[in-house]
């Protein structure tokens, strides 16, 4: 938080500390983000907050383990009162105290997402105090690969390295794999105390510049090293038919240390961005009776368009992901590709938290300005 930012925040605090924030968790997009930032909002500004209807719309609503390890995780590492939480819980409430930095260990007991986890505790970490010599970490084990949240190669590859342009020092170690449904897989996070520079300029990340680097990455878990290779020989081939030049295209293939089994291919498609690179990463996990071949091409496909059918700088994922930290360190402003309804519930929530405006301006259909003003 910028030191302005951080002391109209003080000040919103303060009026508001003894005051409990109501929230309905079936606003917007309606599921667990709405719990996720919640709780990364509530520990930073001191709020109280009391979550009700949580994932009314869902097949299966309440809190699911994932979700409960979050708030277990949050009251922890803030000495929170929690009242209510329980597997399957429509509501409940938290109260948190001070964020204390140290070495934690969480396990979700599932093949839930340990990024998902994180991303609710990273907030919290990089201000739980001022002295930058005081790391923090945090390891967490769970599923590093799911459906329908960021893999832990999404935010090595493109979540930390936008984060590090704000200033925020974070460091992501896939220490072991996990994929569902046995999960076993254990990231650690080192977060270092986030003091943004007096001279540090609020983010633009809003013109594309000129293509750096694709790297295709596939990655497999106990399963015949043949996969990646073929996943990476199809995304290639559809990239050149589509006019990328050869020479911008790096491949490898990994094997993944853990238990059970599993797939996994991304893109890390870099741009320049003036004094910067900026990174976009593109993921998807291997599926059962659907052949490498075919998963290759997917992953191009999903490359083709975001190269050809817009200019704008971020895509859906990030965009939802860099609207936080960038109200937490000054503001700023980027283009994106599309905003989601989650996109549009992250907007909302943090505003409901924080003395800031979150604008979306429409470019053409393919691009929007996003801009945080602190």
């Amino acid at each position: 938080m910028s030191n302005q930012s951080a002391s109209t925040a003080s000040a919103h605090t303060a009026s508001t500390k003894s005051a409990t924030l109501k929230i309905d968790g079936s606003t917007g997009e309606g599921g667990g983000q709405i719990i996720r930032t919640a709780l990364s909002l509530s520990m930073l500004t001191g709020i109280p907050i009391e979550m009700t209807n949580i994932r009314a719309g869902r097949a299966k609503p309440g809190l699911m383990r994932q979700h409960l390890m979050c708030v277990q995780a949050s009251q922890q590492i803030s000495n929170a009162t929690v009242t209510g939480a329980a597997l399957g819980s429509s509501s409940f409430r938290f109260a948190p105290s001070a964020i204390r930095s140290g070495d934690y260990h969480f396990d979700i007991g599932s093949a839930g997402s340990t990024s998902l986890v994180l991303q609710t505790l990273l907030p919290a970490m990089l201000f739980a105090n001022t002295d930058q010599s005081v790391h923090s970490t945090l390891s967490i084990k769970g599923g590093t690969h799911n459906p329908l949240a960021p893999t832990t190669d999404f935010l090595q590859h493109a979540f930390v390295p936008a984060l590090a342009k704000l200033g925020m020092q974070v460091n992501i170690e896939c220490v072991q794999a996990g994929f569902a449904p046995i999960g076993g897989g254990v990231i650690k996070a080192t977060i270092t105390p986030f003091m943004r520079r007096a001279d540090a300029k609020p983010l633009h990340l809003t013109e594309r510049g000129a293509l750096s680097n694709i790297a295709l990455v596939a990655s497999v878990l106990n399963l015949e090293y043949d996969i990646g290779k073929r996943e990476l020989a199809s995304a290639k081939s559809v990239l050149l038919e589509s006019g990328v030049d050869a020479s911008l295209i790096t491949t490898r293939a990994n094997k993944l240390d853990g238990i059970g089994e599993g797939n996994t291919c991304y893109a890390q498609v870099t741009h320049e961005c003036g004094d910067h690179l900026h990174h976009e990463i593109f993921t998807l996990l291997g599926e059962k009776r659907t052949s490498a071949e075919k998963m290759g091409y997917r992953l191009a496909g999903l490359v083709k368009r975001y190269l050809f059918k817009t200019d704008a700088l971020v895509d859906e994922y990030l965009t939802d992901q860099l609207l936080l930290p960038l109200a937490l360190s000054g503001g700023g402003e980027f283009t994106a590709r599309i905003i989601s309804q989650h996109t549009e519930t992250q907007a909302w929530l943090i505003k409901q938290f924080l003395p800031v405006d979150i604008k979306f301006e429409a470019v053409d259909e393919q691009k929007t300005l996003v801009r945080v003003i602190c």
